[in-house]
């Protein structure tokens, strides 16, 4: 089976990739990847905030009072915490472009354009071959609209766009009220793919302490879901290429990103389980199931469950919807002892 893609307009041998994630840390753990077959090594991201305490934190005390800049500092982790600073970031960028073959992605992480313009451009000149723009933001102003949340978004991609010539792809939330709408601004400026979906991580509560306790859940199956209806409606409308990153711990699961509409496959959670090894056993458990039902080609099996191929979309949506809160509920414990109640 042909399993060559087009990404980001990278050529590649294939679809799978690990995500932005600690793998790429470790030169090491990247050339297991590239054993394992992966299309391309996307890299963890940089955060802003990293790269606005390594300028005002240290470079610049002397601007301490700027919007209450100490402040926010002081609630995100100390440099040492980061395993790579801004500088080391690239440093190892350099490191994995000298080894690998294949195409090697940057990403940054934050919410304006500070820093951003500067690391885009360091990051270009350390010889990746694409960006992603990691757009994390929880509005908490209740004087924010939701469009002023979409409007600094787009700038960030129309500065970035303007000031680096690697493709850029944007990495987004599925908290947007139109998506689509969202999506064809973000192609409109230039952005060459779209990566769904960053994964909130929710703190809890240790109400002894009363502190907030962030938790790490790696991504189970269930997380598939929301990525392929997504997919699936920005399929026939997005022109650029469309990743899924987030639920693939299969075969299968990636066979169904693919119909839905996706060029790329990313896997992280999967990976840090199973090692990198398990790349291999998902991209070969895909060939084996694609032959098996008659595909030749990835592009031939790409979006045919998209929404692009359902001649009414907005009422596929709705039918599906009704008849998903018309099916039978699945009988729990007491659902089954109430019925043998009933029966006696």
């Amino acid at each position: 089976m042909d399993l060559k893609t087009t990404y980001l307009g990278l050529n590649l041998a294939h679809p799978f990739m690990p995500g932005a994630s600690p793998l790429a840390d470790d030169l090491d753990v990247v050339m297991q990847l590239e054993d394992a077959g992966a299309a391309a090594i996307v890299m963890r991201s940089l955060f802003e905030e990293q790269i606005i305490r390594q300028r005002y934190g240290f470079a610049a005390l002397s601007h301490a009072d700027r919007e209450g800049l100490p402040e926010a500092l002081s609630y995100f982790p100390e440099p040492s915490e980061f395993p790579l600073g801004p500088d080391g970031y690239l440093e190892q960028l350099r490191r994995i472009k000298k080894r690998v073959a294949v195409p090697v992605i940057g990403s940054l992480n934050g919410t304006t354009t500070e820093g951003w313009l500067e690391y885009a451009r360091l990051i270009e000149q350390a010889g990746a071959d694409a960006i992603e723009l990691n757009f994390y933001h929880v509005a908490t102003d209740p004087l924010e609209q939701g469009v002023e949340v979409e409007h600094r978004l787009l700038d960030i991609v129309a500065v970035v766009r303007e000031s680096v010539g690697i493709p850029l792809a944007v990495k987004l939330s599925p908290f947007y009220s139109s998506l689509p709408n969202l999506a064809a601004k973000l192609q409109a400026l230039g952005a060459a793919g779209l990566v769904l979906f960053n994964r909130f991580y929710q703190a809890d509560i240790d109400p002894d302490e009363l502190e907030a306790t962030p938790r790490l859940r790696l991504s189970d199956s269930s997380d598939l879901l929301l990525r392929l209806r997504w997919l699936a409606i920005l399929a026939g409308q997005f022109g650029g290429s469309l990743a899924a990153t987030g639920g693939v711990h299969e075969p299968i699961h990636a066979v169904k990103a693919v119909m839905a509409g996706a060029d790329a496959v990313q896997v992280v959670s999967a990976l840090l389980r199973n090692g990198p090894k398990y790349l291999a056993h998902i991209r070969r458990g895909f060939e084996e199931w694609a032959q098996e039902h008659g595909y030749t080609s990835i592009d031939q099996m790409r979006g045919c469950m998209s929404l692009a191929q359902c001649p009414d979309p907005h009422a596929f949506e709705r039918g599906h919807y009704l008849r998903v809160l018309q099916s039978p509920l699945p009988p729990g414990p007491s659902m089954v002892s109430g019925a043998k109640r009933r029966r006696r």
